[in-house]
């Protein structure tokens, strides 16, 4: 088996791997880059051909794990692709949510490009496109084993990271040998509402590992919640609103969950929360179709007879007439809106109308990739540009990083502890240079046999550290001789061999 690393490998967005499995090609997730990765490394194109590959097998909904699927089909892909049941309904939505964005940001730029005297350009894909691809799309219960072909069978283990998240653990039967690939997808921070903690698995030949946040710890969760009920009552007593950019599938959920008891048990009184995001609308609603993947705590509230997504004085809106309408809000308002890193959609729209004001807050709930507006915000930006007018940075910026879906450096370490013996390899992805780096170091001290993936190496099992760093030893060793004249041929050649010999 040879794993290519076709992205998210030194970043976070735009999971992207490559399996070749008995002559066939699985992708493990297809995401969009986002913020600076997708200036680094774009999106246009892939290092294999579309055509080729026979399989997807997705972690979870979230547009950094799935979102090139469309432009996957676009450019000939027509294989298989399989995920859990909640996963196959929440991409649908996302993937046409994305096909609208992509086709209205290059109708921005088109306009722009026609006053420049510049041909116009096409959308990545389009929101028929993405809707085609979905009904590639197959989905099934967790901890069922299925055969995907002839030496390659999986199952679908809990991520807790989103509803229908799933770490995938691959049963590989190649050349007679038996190899058990185990994909971390994103995992879940623990005591997450509405969803279970991550579950965790005992064995694995190879473990693809993700690190989002392999260099720190969260807060405790509860502190986060304490901490966001006491800006919308501060926020609310200066007369201003509180605008919270949140992923509208996942984090926008948990939020409502969390809000809903401070609401319900009187604490927040006199508030109006309002959800501006079509998207989080049809999500909210699919949660509630997969009400038997929630935790305890949840399926408690249910069985009170309530509801724990719904409450009095929250509102979704329908229409972008609907949208408009709060932005002459001035007070009172929680204005909860997509997209979760302010690179798109109506958040855009909330913070040019509430960023200047002094009484308002803008409270972040989920990951800010580097590149993005919402890092800049976090960063300390004075001044930020939106629809080619610039903003000054005046009201209250907060990050409670507490609330977020990903798994901390502790919850890694802890869902990593459950493996009862050491994988042969852990293949750290998913993560920024410096948290895995961090987390490498950490592990290693722990006695792991770890590997950092570059874009484009290529882990082989056949070759325990890799064919990639085989590569790049002999070419050190060939470097070293370009500046010693005397060195002879046998020499050299007996360097290589010792490099070769350890991957027997």
């Amino acid at each position: 088996m040879k794993i290519n690393f076709c992205g998210a490998a030194g970043s976070v967005t735009g999971s992207c791997h490559a399996l070749k499995i008995n002559g066939k090609l699985v992708l493990l997730d297809c995401g969009l880059y986002q913020g600076k990765d997708e200036k680094d490394y774009g999106n246009e194109t892939f290092s294999f051909n579309p055509k080729d590959v026979d399989y997807i097998l997705i972690s979870h909904a979230h547009i950094d794990h799935i979102g090139r699927i469309p432009l996957l089909y676009k450019q000939g892909f027509k294989g298989k692709i399989y995920c859990t049941e909640a996963t196959r309904d929440l991409a649908r939505v996302m993937l046409i949510d994305s096909g609208h964005i992509q086709e209205q940001e290059v109708e921005w730029k088109n306009r722009k490009r026609q006053r420049q005297g510049l041909d116009p350009i096409e959308p990545l894909y389009t929101a028929k496109i993405a809707e085609l691809s979905s009904y590639l799309i197959s989905g099934y219960p967790y901890d069922s084993v299925i055969e995907i072909f002839d030496g390659l069978k999986i199952r679908f283990r809990d991520a807790g990271h989103l509803l229908g998240s799933a770490i995938i653990e691959l049963f590989i039967n190649e050349n007679g040998n038996n190899i058990k690939l185990v994909y971390s997808g994103d995992l879940g921070n623990t005591n997450i509402p509405l969803l279970k903690d991550p579950a965790l698995i005992e064995d694995t030949d190879y473990l693809l590992m993700e690190t989002t946040y392999g260099n720190r710890d969260h807060e405790k969760i509860q502190s986060q919640v304490f901490g966001l009920v006491d800006i919308i009552k501060s926020t609310m007593k200066k007369g201003g609103n509180v605008i919270i950019p949140s992923f509208a599938v996942g984090r926008t959920q948990e939020v409502l969950y969390e809000l809903n008891n401070y609401i319900e048990d009187k604490v927040l009184k006199d508030i109006n929360v309002y959800v501006d995001s079509p998207l989080a609308d049809e999500a909210t609603k699919i949660f509630e179709d997969y009400r038997k993947y929630y935790d305890e705590d949840a399926l408690k509230i249910l069985q009170r007879g309530d509801d724990p997504l719904k409450f009095e004085g929250l509102k979704f809106t329908k229409s972008a007439e609907d949208s408009m309408k709060l932005n002459k809000i001035t007070t009172g308002a929680v204005i909860i809106s997509a997209s979760g890193m302010c690179d798109a959609g109506r958040i855009r729209h909330h913070l040019k109308h509430n960023l200047w004001r002094r009484e308002c807050s803008i409270v972040f709930v989920g990951y800010q990739a580097e590149g993005t507006l919402g890092r800049a915000l976090i960063d300390g930006a004075k001044k930020v540009k939106l629809f080619g007018e610039e903003i000054a940075v005046n009201a209250k910026i907060i990050n409670l990083p507490g609330l977020s879906g990903h798994a901390d450096r502790s919850g890694l370490l802890r869902w990593l502890h459950g493996f009862k013996e050491k994988p042969k390899k852990v293949i750290l992805i998913h993560g920024d240079n410096e948290e895995r780096e961090s987390f490498k170091d950490l592990i290693m001290s722990e006695g792991y046999n770890v590997f950092c993936p570059k874009l484009g190496d290529t882990f082989d099992t056949n070759l325990p550290f890799g064919e990639s760093k085989v590569k790049n030893e002999i070419y050190k060793i060939l470097d070293s001789y370009n500046n010693i004249e005397k060195e002879n041929k046998e020499e050299i050649l007996a360097k290589i061999k010792q490099v070769l010999d350890k991957c027997q």
